[in-house]
C-alpha cells in the first residue's frame, strides 16, 4: 500500500470512513452465502482492495492488489455493466474464462461504483468457491443500491472536502485582511493623535478668524478619523474573535466620563448644543473608557443626523437595578426597515445613502452594550430618535 500512488492511497482511506460499509459487506455475505466480499479501486492500471470481508480465507486484505489485467472487473471498467454467475463451470461463456480458475472462484457478482461526475470508481464484488444464486435481480438491484449508496458517500465527502478547503481559504483571507486593518489603524493612532492636538492648541491662541476656521477644520477631520480607527480595530477583533474587550470597574465616575465627552465633541460641533442630565442613585460597574466610545459614538451619530436647530439631549440614570444612558435628538424619522439595519456592521448606507462613513459606529455601540450584559435599543418618530444603553449596575459579566 505503501508503493501506491497518494491519490489510490485517498481512495481507500474515503472508503474506510464510510461508517456503512463493513454493515454493507456483512449483509451481502450473509444475502448471498458468498464468502469473500469487497469494494475494490479500478483503474487502468491498478486493482486495489479499499474494504474486505472475507469468510473463506480468499486471502485479499485492504490495501494489496490484483493484477489488473487478471480481474473481470478491468471488463467492468470498459462496458460499465453488471456481471453475475451462479456457477462458472454451468455458464457457456465464463466456464473457459481464465479468471475464475486462477483465483478458484465459481460464483461471481460484480456490479460498478459510478460517481455523480460520471466518473468509474470501482467495484462492489463478491466471488466464493460454491455455487450461488447471484444472477437473479432480486441480489443484482441490491448490490446496485449499494453501489449508488458507496457512491453518494463519496461524493459528499468529497463535496465537504471542497467546502471546508474553500472555507479555510475564505477564513485565511478574511483573517489577513482583518489583522492588516488592525496594524495600519494601530499604526494611524499616534500621527492622528499628534494633528487633534495640534489643532486643539491652535483653538487655544488667539488666532484670526482664518486659521481658527482651519483649526476647526483639523479638529472636526482628526476627530472623525480617530473614531473610525477605533471602530475599525474593534470591528477586525471582533471578527477575529476576541470579541469587545472589556476592563471592569467599581464606581465609575460616568457623569465625568460623559461630561469629558460631551467637551470633546464641542469642539467639533461648536455650534451645536449638548445637554447632560443626571439622575443616578447608585455606583455604577462597568469599563469607563468603553462607555466614553459608546457615549461618543451615540452622540455623533445624533448631531450628525439631528436637526441642527435643537440641541441633543444625553440622560444618565438609575433605574431599579439598571443604569440606562439614552441620547435624544429631534430630526427625521428613522425608516422602519432601516431600524432593522442600525445595529449591522457597514449598513449606515441602508439609513442614509449619502453618508460616507464606514457604518461601524452603532454597531460597536451595540457590541459594548452586549459585553456590559446590557442592550442599545432605539425608538423613532417623525419628531424625535432616541437611542438607550440599558445594563445591570452590577453583577457584570467579566470578558
Amino acid at each position: 500500500m505503501e508503493n501506491l500512488p497518494p491519490n489510490l492511497r485517498a481512495d481507500i482511506d474515503a472508503i474506510s470512513r464510510i461508517d456503512a460499509v463493513p454493515s454493507i459487506l456483512e449483509v451481502i455475505c450473509r444475502t448471498t452465502g458468498m464468502g469473500f466480499t469487497a469494494i475494490a479501486r479500478v483503474t487502468e492500471q491498478h486493482w486495489i482492495a479499499c474494504a474486505v470481508r472475507d469468510e473463506i480465507q480468499f486471502g485479499l486484505a485492504t490495501g494489496e492488489e490484483l493484477n489488473i489485467e487478471t480481474t473481470i472487473c478491468n471488463e467492468i471498467r470498459q462496458h460499465h455493466s453488471i456481471v453475475a454467475i451462479d456457477d462458472v463451470t454451468a455458464d457457456e461463456k465464463m466456464s473457459s474464462h481464465p479468471t475464475p480458475a486462477l483465483y478458484g472462484f465459481r460464483s461471481y457478482i460484480s456490479v460498478p461504483i459510478t460517481l455523480k461526475t460520471g466518473h468509474f470508481f470501482g467495484t462492489l464484488c463478491a466471488v466464493d468457491p460454491k455455487p450461488a444464486q447471484v444472477n437473479n435481480s432480486h441480489v443484482k438491484e441490491m448490490f446496485r443500491l449499494f453501489a449508488e449508496m458507496i457512491a453518494l458517500y463519496m461524493d459528499n465527502m468529497e463535496q465537504n472536502e471542497r467546502s471546508n478547503a474553500l472555507l479555510l481559504d475564505e477564513r485565511k483571507t478574511a483573517e489577513l485582511r482583518e489583522q492588516f486593518i488592525a496594524v495600519l489603524g494601530h499604526d494611524l493612532r499616534n500621527p492622528i493623535g499628534a494633528i487633534s492636538n495640534v489643532a486643539e492648541l491652535m483653538l487655544r491662541m488667539p488666532l484670526d478668524a482664518k486659521l481658527k476656521k482651519l483649526a476647526g477644520i483639523l479638529t472636526d477631520a482628526s476627530f472623525r478619523v480617530k473614531g473610525l480607527i477605533d471602530n475599525m480595530l474593534d470591528f477586525a477583533q471582533g471578527r477575529l474573535g476576541n470579541g469587545i474587550e472589556l476592563t471592569l470597574n467599581h464606581d465609575e465616575p460616568v457623569e465625568e466620563i460623559c461630561a469629558n465627552v460631551i467637551k470633546e465633541l464641542n469642539l467639533v460641533w461648536p455650534e451645536r448644543t449638548i445637554n447632560l442630565n443626571v439622575n443616578l442613585t447608585k455606583p455604577v460597574h462597568l469599563d469607563g473608557k468603553r462607555l466614553a466610545q459608546l457615549c461618543s459614538n451615540l452622540l455623533s451619530n445624533a448631531l450628525y443626523h439631528g436637526a441642527k436647530e435643537h440641541p441633543v439631549d444625553l440622560t444618565l440614570r438609575s433605574e431599579n437595578d439598571l443604569f440606562v444612558l439614552s441620547v435624544s435628538n429631534f430630526g427625521d424619522q428613522i425608516p422602519p426597515k432601516a431600524i432593522k439595519m442600525l445595529f449591522q456592521p457597514f449598513s449606515r448606507g441602508e439609513v442614509n445613502p449619502r453618508n460616507k462613513g464606514l457604518g461601524l459606529g452603532l454597531y460597536i455601540a451595540a457590541e459594548i452594550a452586549k459585553a456590559h450584559g446590557g442592550e442599545l435599543t432605539v425608538e423613532s418618530n417623525s419628531s424625535l430618535t432616541n437611542f438607550t444603553f440599558t445594563m445591570p449596575i452590577s453583577n457584570l459579566p467579566v470578558s
